[in-house]
């Protein structure tokens, strides 16, 4: 596997299709080995059942559930801990953090940095 995209969601059932088809979309166009793993924190909204149907339909998009909300940073380090691929990148599921610097981040590490970060600016 060479991508991971790790994604926590809490109670984000009004983003999650959106996000989905936008990754998709930018992961469509990079012919890589990809996979997208979202981490239910617990939501008390319907995100459970919106992640359960993405996840029915795209092999490449798994999901690990919480049965509370143990926050972030617990979501995070689940799906780092869960995610096969060499290069990791994570996102927050309210659509703040754009699938289009996918491209620019991978280019940066295939520059031979090991860490690249984005900068939300404006």
């Amino acid at each position: 596997m060479k991508l991971s995209i790790i994604v926590p969601v809490y109670n984000e059932e009004q983003n999650i299709e959106e996000l989905y088809k936008e990754l998709k979309g930018i992961l469509g166009e990079l012919f890589i080995n990809y996979e997208i793993i979202t981490i239910n924190d617990g939501s008390k909204d319907s995100s459970g059942q919106v992640l359960k149907k993405i996840a029915t339909i795209d092999s490449n998009f798994k999901v690990i559930n919480f049965r509370k909300n143990f926050g972030q940073t617990a979501a995070i380090s689940a799906g780092i801990d869960y995610a096969s691929g060499e290069i990791l990148i994570l996102m927050d599921s309210d659509l703040q953090n754009d699938p289009i610097d996918i491209p620019r981040l991978l280019k940066e590490i295939e520059c031979g940095y090991d860490v690249v970060s984005g900068w939300r600016k404006e």
